[in-house]
């Protein structure tokens, strides 16, 4: 049997990975800098006591705060990118860890930091402001800080918690190394026989395949290889509740959602509003459901013909290079300013593009923005992978912009608004192929993954979400969350979502194991608020022009100077209310019917 191969890290061509030099020169580099690190906490902690006597001992320690973020950002983005690119690398591994260990040093030397600021009386404060306008930089992360006054503790308590935070750390790291190095799958074969290597990353892709013996093989391949570790998947997942659940009991929150959100400036009401609407709109979702059971003419739909195209033989080949012109073109819209940047970032290697052995699963924009941005791909030449480019390259912009514009306090955007920018990307790539298709074969394609993506981010990360919520829940209640439960609610969540005409086959109750969002502390309620959002946003730039290019531009410049409900009210969208996510899946109905009419 032949086998589809994956390359070795050394067998990648180096234009094809991401040029790490702009971050540090080399190891030795990197290691230097380490070294000279360990002075920074302190550094810090020699402010410790002395922060409400004078303007100008304000202003220095918070100067310093803001050189060592720049500094820790890249060191971490050095160590996390190169072990991402081959998790089975110990050294990297090592230094991925001696970076982690100097932000939690940091961190704890400035743990007194918060409460010393939340003491400074108000007047007092306002009186620094006028001494030392260099203060003024820093008045909107004073206020993030001083608005949580309920939920800082004391110096010590706050020196503690933030020790405590590489082990908080664990079952996330754990949970990757398992599912990014440790775990191995036998091949999946298809209807003629051959073998496909079966990973992490390849698992979709395989899943899209027109090939049902293949959907179905690396469907129950994944599965059975995955539930032998079912046990140790769900300790991992509990204790990472069970520490999302110390620190908001530790600061006094009423659950773990609220001690999330809140760090945001987030209401709760927006998630669960967020789910309340969704379950309004599950018609919707089940009329899709029977869409593809139609189209793909099977007497049964599984969970294996989820990802499959419904048009047959207008699946075309993408390679990269094709895929970075056609975005170009369709985010010409967005002006010249930032198809410069997204053609910079194309000609200079901010990017990884392909898989190979050992490489994380998946696709990100990295966290470390200075000097520029850093994106991990897996690329597969196929529709997806272009508007997973399309969509990276969004964050990649997004955190461009917003560091250009804003001082370090505040150039990083909460999570709340993190996927608006990536997810714009992909409806204005979306809008531009639509509007050049006329083919009808080739229009319901485009409609039919058009179709995906709403059913991918709105409804399936609200699935995502309200799991996660019930997660939380049960083990604020002080259930140990074992597969067995989570299983159990997983699969009911499933059916619930998919509706009547989905054969929820017993292996989709543990998808749950193979999410690394879960570990990521309510974050994926936000892909479904950030598409709705971006539908938005992406519909008015069309329709508006330079206006709304100027008014999104602002947006993405914005990182978190203002609130992330305000900041999207600068781009035109409103997400206090339920109205942008129903008027989505308004669309969601309009491209259902226009879908149905184009295929009979």
């Amino acid at each position: 049997m032949e086998t589809n191969s994956i390359p070795l890290r050394s067998e990648v061509p180096e234009e094809l990975t991401w040029n790490l030099k702009d971050l540090f020169e080399s190891d030795e580099a990197w290691l230097r800098e380490y070294e000279a690190l360990k002075a920074l906490p302190e550094e810090l902690a020699a402010y410790k006591g002395k922060l409400a006597e004078s303007a100008e001992t304000l202003l220095g320690f918070l100067r310093l705060e803001d050189e060592a973020d720049l500094r820790l950002s890249r060191l971490m983005g050095y160590a996390s990118c190169k072990s991402d690119q081959d998790t089975s690398d110990g050294f990297y591994q090592d230094l991925r860890g001696k970076a982690v260990s100097t932000a939690v040093a940091v961190s704890g030397a400035a743990a007194f930091a918060a409460p010393e600021l939340m003491a400074i009386d108000e007047d007092r404060l306002n009186l620094f402001y006028i001494a030392q306008p260099g203060l003024e930089t820093y008045r909107r992360s004073l206020y993030r800080v001083r608005r949580r006054a309920a939920h800082i503790l004391s110096p010590a308590e706050e020196k503690l918690l933030a020790a405590a935070g590489e082990m908080a750390d664990a079952p996330d790291t754990i949970s990757g190394v398992f599912r990014d190095a440790d775990l191995k799958f036998p091949d999946a074969v298809d209807g003629e026989g051959r073998a496909h290597q079966l990973t992490g990353g390849s698992f979709v892709p395989l899943l899209e395949s027109p090939d049902r013996a293949l959907r179905r093989s690396a469907f129950e391949t994944y599965y059975a290889r995955l539930g032998e570790f079912r046990n140790t998947v769900a300790a991992t997942l509990d204790a990472q509740f069970k520490q999302l659940r110390f620190f908001a009991q530790a600061r006094r929150y009423e659950s773990t959602l609220q001690a999330s959100l809140d760090r945001t400036e987030v209401p709760v009401e927006v998630y669960t509003n967020l789910i309340e609407a969704v379950h309004t709109n599950l018609d919707k979702m089940y009329r899709y459901v029977a869409l593809r059971k139609r189209l793909l003419g099977v007497e049964e739909l599984h969970m294996y013909d989820v990802y499959t195209p419904v048009v047959a033989d207008a699946a075309v080949k993408i390679p990269f290079d094709e895929a970075k012109e056609t975005v170009l073109k369709a985010l010409a819209v967005l002006g010249e300013e930032y198809l410069q940047l997204l053609r910079e970032g194309f000609d200079n290697r901010w990017i990884d593009v392909y898989e190979n052995v050992g490489k994380r699963g998946g696709a990100y924009s990295s966290g470390t923005s200075r000097p520029h941005p850093y994106v991990l791909l897996n690329h597969k030449d196929t529709l997806d992978s272009m508007f997973t480019l399309a969509h990276e390259m969004g964050h990649a912009l997004h955190s461009y912009y917003s560091c250009r514009s804003q001082p370090v306090c505040d150039s990083d955007y909460v999570i709340f608004v993190a996927e608006v920018a990536s997810t714009c990307n992909e409806v204005l790539l979306m809008r531009y192929l639509l509007a050049n298709t006329e083919d009808k074969k080739q229009r319901a394609y485009l409609i039919n993954h058009f179709l995906d993506q709403f059913k991918g981010t709105v409804y399936r990360q609200t699935m995502f979400a309200e799991f996660e919520l019930e997660m939380g829940r049960l083990s604020e209640a002080g259930e140990t969350l074992t597969a067995d439960v989570l299983c159990e609610k997983y699969r009911a969540l499933n059916e619930l979502y998919f509706g009547p005409d989905m054969i929820s086959d017993e292996e989709i109750a543990l998808e749950w194991a193979r999410i690394p969002h879960f570990f990521y502390d309510y974050y994926v309620f936000q892909y479904a608020t950030g598409f709705s959002a971006a539908v938005a946003i992406a519909n008015r730039i069309l329709r508006e022009g330079e206006g709304a290019v100027d008014d999104y531009k602002r947006f993405l410049s914005g990182g978190s100077s203002t609130d992330p409900i305000s900041l999207l009210k600068i781009a035109g969208v409103d997400m206090s209310g339920p109205e942008a996510v129903g008027s989505a899946l308004t669309l969601f109905g309009e491209l259902l019917d226009e879908m149905e009419a184009l295929l009979g």
